[in-house]
């Protein structure tokens, strides 16, 4: 056994929870692995987080977490969940936790998570689809009449500041798509010059992601991070997960993240149906909202976040050996190109056509020349 497993343990029983049932949840890319615990028929969900940097990128730079402003350990967890209970929304109650050693005991919100909802079409008790969509956006346009929250209480008498969405992390997930797609998915390398021309095109763009007042945002509100809470009501309906992550910064990084969904399709008739409501809510509530600022802001994060995830997955299938990732591909091409046609964006989309996507091969055939 290892010390680890032992420390988890020794958490349990000293919560009371040493002779509950485990069974292992599929986790995620970082160093978090998760458990579903049982115990006399109430249930909770086992966070085991040991703190610490994920690996160095390659020529011993600082740690990725590091430079993307990364969690490394439950306490920003913590902090921005009792944030985001304080407003009204539904976030896991903690049951237990040993902080200093990384394990949290969380409320087990179940297992209706948006995209298995979206796959059949309806919630588990018949709700429509635009209704669910229109409860998150709900849950959205709550969290950014907060504005920027000052630092975050943990709660072992410590501090959360929430990083700000910088230039440093902007950079990075620029560079993806020539880090990654251009040579897996297109076998050329970046050149200089191009590298230059595609740096400046962002550096003008920077200030429309700028524009507007801040928030607080989620940074990963999407299907597979929303649990549906069918027997609650109003806000409470959205469960919210994996948001230790949050930024502050632009009030449009959530919502587009949201209505182009990088693991479900969303129909363009349904992604600008729900932008419209979004956008008359954030009307309507008390916050200062410009709708066109909102609308550019939009299409630049769009762009950004379409690009790096078609950097992202070659990643996946060339270095991590993860091939089923490209299946989302085609659909990440289609969100890129209707942000791309904003007229803020018409620089970003003339490099993209003549780099990125003329004369690509099919998402398909790019996982089959890999193998």
């Amino acid at each position: 056994m290892s010390e680890r497993e032992e420390l988890l343990l020794a958490f349990l029983d000293r919560e009371g929870w040493g002779s509950a049932t485990r069974s292992y949840l599929q986790g995620d890319a970082s160093l978090r692995r998760y458990e579903r615990m049982e115990l006399n028929g109430t249930k909770a969900v086992l966070m085991d987080w040991p703190a610490g940097p994920d690996a160095p990128v390659d020529g011993g730079h600082a740690a990725y977490s590091k430079l993307a402003h990364l969690a490394e350990d439950v306490r920003p967890f913590v902090a921005v969940g009792a944030y985001l209970k304080n407003l009204g929304l539904r976030a896991p109650e903690t049951i237990a936790s040993d902080l200093k050693h990384g394990f949290l005991l969380l409320e087990d919100m179940g297992t209706d998570d948006f995209g298995q909802l979206i796959d059949k079409g309806e919630g588990p008790k018949g709700e429509a689809l635009d209704d669910m969509y229109r409860a998150g956006l709900d849950v959205l346009v709550a969290l950014q009449q907060a504005g920027a929250p000052a630092p975050l209480t943990v709660g072992d008498g410590s501090t959360h500041n929430v990083p700000a969405f910088d230039d440093g992390i902007y950079r990075i997930e620029t560079a993806m798509p020539l880090d990654w797609y251009l040579p897996v998915v297109m076998g050329k390398q970046a050149s200089d010059a191009m590298r230059a021309e595609y740096d400046a095109i962002w550096t003008a763009l920077w200030p429309l992601i700028e524009a507007g007042p801040r928030t607080l945002f989620l940074r990963d509100f999407h299907s597979p991070n929303i649990l549906w809470q069918a027997d609650k009501r109003g806000l409470e309906r959205v469960g919210l997960i994996d948001y230790q992550d949050a930024l502050i910064g632009s009030l449009a990084y959530d919502p587009v993240s949201f209505l182009q969904d990088a693991r479900r399709d969303v129909p363009l008739e349904r992604e600008e149906t729900m932008r419209t409501y979004y956008v008359q809510a954030m009307k309507h509530a008390n916050v200062r909202f410009d709708a066109e600022e909102f609308e550019a802001a939009y299409a630049v994060l769009g762009a950004e976040r379409a690009l790096r995830l078609m950097g992202l997955w070659p990643r996946l299938l060339k270095r991590d050996n993860k091939p089923h990732y490209m299946v989302h591909m085609a659909r990440t091409q289609d969100y890129l190109r209707r942000n791309l046609a904003h007229p803020a964006l018409s620089n970003l989309a003339g490099f993209v056509e003549s780099h990125f996507l003329k004369d690509a091969p099919a998402p398909g055939q790019i996982a089959e020349t890999q193998a």
